[in-house]
């Protein structure tokens, strides 16, 4: 049976005036106008489509599904605007839900007048004597009740213990590990389903998992790989192979696309744990956390290489950045540019980037999985990375403009539940970046958020991303008020932006609202609406 879309306007460079579409078997059969549409599938079961603009479903490259999840369904902090505010919202949600653990998220203190977290103190007076974790937004650190810290005995002789403060690094993995123990095996199983129809909802069918024995652990992610939704979860295992034996071993025990992922050379800047070269601004006696040595950061790339595997990190801090390019360095060196980028090798996040190393990137073939909504919140003179870094280093972060420049494979996601799954969203920040010089193009950005995506995990057949006869029949249908084809203001624009260019529309992002997901298909398979 073939469906004909009627009547809307179609995301296609290979059509870029359709308003029809036919989908047959889960395939793109055929672009163009409706009365043609018609004429040559007199058969097909028609939707009338409104107007509706239909893009290529989104991607997101970097999630984290049960504990969006968990937010979903539990206590989000990400509203809170002050000290006293949080410890309001923590106490009218366990008012609500008076049994079992509280699971919260998203405290963020940088944007509070006090600039003071939760202590332990503070939960226990609102909670007494039961069990509560509440990670703060960038989930590198964490606030504890009494009640779950004494579940951990190893807890006070571990690294980045306080018995107020929020816990960082080893201590922070400790409490967090205890906190999901208290899970049950439904609410586990109901956080995964709300965080997958969350994303269907927004227009995505594919995430990258980025999981990890010291992020969920393994029955974590095989639960997550053993549900069938209908969004596509792309495993990235997160733990350092020693030789490519080892490499092999783990990709077979876990049946992930690669060891990539949140694997963890440093921690985030919010909780000043990302690793420096210089002090942090605002904390001049620490340059933040180093998790991985240089040894184990060149063996992991070396073991992936050889066995032809993804590999990749979790690196933040400019220090960070320069452990993990002075290790591929080495690797490139020994095996050549070409092996390495066969592999599809990635960096996750990777905020303090400098020029010299984004040609070396963009050379070896690594694909920068960035999130654009960091800058959204935590941009700006006034904003979290000001207050870490002071302006001058703040306004070098995320420098997408730079990587795509150097040629680097740019993804886009949201790690979510640290920030919104909406796609628009991060596309419209990496096209509205505080520093002006670091913003993409919407066409650009759109791409890292959908074709980039699939590329990332690798998928280069050259189609998936796209609407293009033989493509997937991977898309979504939006509500979109205004429609515009724009570009940086030079020649280009003026080639671009003019109607005989064929350079297909994109919801106008800047002053307007973002579009509105009316269905998404996946394959063929409507996955939601």
């Amino acid at each position: 049976m073939t469906t004909l879309l009627i009547n809307g306007r179609i995301h296609s460079p290979a059509q870029p005036d359709a308003t029809a579409m036919a989908v047959r078997d889960g395939v793109i059969a055929w672009l163009g106008s409706d009365d043609v549409g018609r004429t040559l599938h007199p058969d097909a079961r028609v939707v009338d489509l409104e107007g509706g603009f239909v893009a290529p479903a989104f991607v997101d490259s970097h999630v984290h599904v049960t504990a969006t999840g968990l937010n979903l369904n539990g206590l989000d902090l990400r509203a809170a605007t002050s000290l006293r505010h949080c410890l309001q919202l923590l106490a009218d949600h366990a008012q609500v839900h008076r049994d079992g653990p509280v699971w919260g998220h998203g405290w963020d203190e940088s944007g509070w007048p006090e600039r003071t977290p939760p202590s332990t103190d503070d939960l226990d007076a609102v909670l007494g004597d039961r069990p509560a974790y509440l990670a703060r937004i960038d989930v590198h650190s964490a606030v504890a009740t009494t009640a779950l810290r004494r579940v951990v005995p190893d807890l006070a002789a571990a690294a980045g213990f306080s018995p107020q403060d929020p816990l960082t690094a080893d201590a922070h993995h400790l409490i967090r590990a205890a906190a999901r123990a208290h899970l049950t095996t439904r609410q586990r199983h109901d956080a995964r389903v709300a965080a997958l129809d969350h994303a269907a909802a927004h227009g995505i069918v594919a995430v990258h998992e980025c999981a990890g024995p010291e992020i969920g652990g393994l029955d974590d992610w095989l639960e997550l790989r053993a549900l069938d939704h209908g969004v596509d979860v792309i495993g990235l295992w997160g733990e350092a192979a020693r030789d490519a034996d080892h490499a092999k071993s783990l990709i077979a025990e876990t049946g992930a696309h690669g060891l990539a992922g949140d694997l963890f050379v440093d921690g985030a800047l919010g909780s000043r744990t990302a690793l420096l070269h210089a002090p942090y601004s605002d904390a001049g006696d620490t340059r933040g956390n180093r998790y991985l040595d240089q040894d184990t950061i060149t063996a992991h790339l070396q073991a992936c290489t050889q066995a032809g595997i993804p590999a990749g990190f979790h690196v933040i801090g400019d220090a960070a950045v320069s452990a993990v390019v002075d290790a591929l360095a080495v690797v490139a060196g020994e095996h050549g540019a070409p092996a390495v980028a066969r592999c599809g090798h990635r960096l996750e996040h990777l905020e303090m980037v400098t020029a010299a190393q984004a040609a070396q990137l963009g050379a070896w073939g690594v694909t920068a999985s960035v999130q654009p909504m960091f800058d959204a919140l935590w941009g700006g003179d006034a904003g979290m990375y000001a207050q870490r870094l002071g302006p001058q280093r703040a306004r070098q972060l995320n420098p997408f403009a730079l990587l795509a420049s150097e040629g680097v494979p740019i993804a886009f996601g949201s790690d979510t539940p640290v920030t919104s799954m909406n796609p628009w969203e991060t596309v419209r920040a990496a096209v509205l970046h505080h520093t002006e010089t670091a913003a993409i193009s919407p066409r650009a950005a759109f791409t890292a958020a959908t074709r980039g995506g699939w590329r990332a995990c690798g998928v280069r057949d050259g189609v998936s991303g796209t609407l293009t006869p033989g493509a997937p029949a991977s898309y979504a249908i939006w509500d979109a008020d205004e429609l515009e084809v724009s570009a940086p203001a030079n020649a280009v624009q003026r080639w671009s932006t003019d109607p005989r260019s064929r350079v297909p529309a994109l919801p106008r992002l800047a002053d307007a609202e973002l579009p509105r997901c009316r269905q998404t298909v996946h394959r063929g398979v409507v996955i939601y609406g």
